[in-house]
């Protein structure tokens, strides 16, 4: 049996975005809010695949490949916070069809791949910061980020030095 890698398939924010979202989240929130989220590691999680071997990473990637579908508008317009799990994140107040029709895609064959998929509803989401306080005031609705968004990425997560880290195996370009 081989080694297994820790894969999602996700979108990648732009730097200039990244940093955008950094410096809004430093003026937004005390400095002990939570633990934040490093702007290399900020994204968008479409579909969580968990543990995989390299012969299902291949299958899930040739899968990918065959996603025939246009291009879309991400816009982070809300935030919210988890209090169960601690975390604060960013997100649409209403997805773009787009964005629910490729998580759907990539959920549904990583299940009949034999990756589990949450019975929870797809909740598109940038998370800013993890162990958050509680009560947290999140603040008034008075940002916006709007993304074009033209590929999506098979990511491998690696956890080092107490620092998860997410590194980009493959991606395709939505068309």
């Amino acid at each position: 049996m081989g080694e297994q890698k820790r894969l999602f398939f996700g979108l990648e924010l732009p730097d200039e975005c990244k940093q955008q979202i950094i410096q809004w989240r430093a003026q937004t929130f005390p400095a002990d809010a939570g633990r934040p989220v490093g702007a290399d590691s900020l994204h968008l999680t479409l579909a969580y695949l968990g543990e995989v071997s390299a012969a299902k990473q291949q299958a899930l990637m040739q899968l990918a490949g065959r996603i025939r579908q246009p291009p879309f508008t991400l816009t982070l317009d809300d935030a919210g916070h988890w209090p169960r799990s601690g975390v604060v994140w960013l997100g649409p107040r209403q997805a773009a069809r787009g964005l629910l029709q490729l998580a759907e895609l990539l959920r549904s064959q990583a299940a009949r791949s034999g990756c589990f998929q949450s019975a929870q509803p797809f909740h598109p989401h940038v998370t800013l910061l993890r162990n958050a306080l509680t009560p947290l005031s999140l603040p008034p609705r008075n940002f916006h980020w709007s993304l074009p968004v033209g590929r999506f990425v098979l990511f491998q997560s690696h956890f080092a030095r107490g620092r998860t880290r997410y590194q980009e195996i493959a991606g395709w370009t939505l068309r």
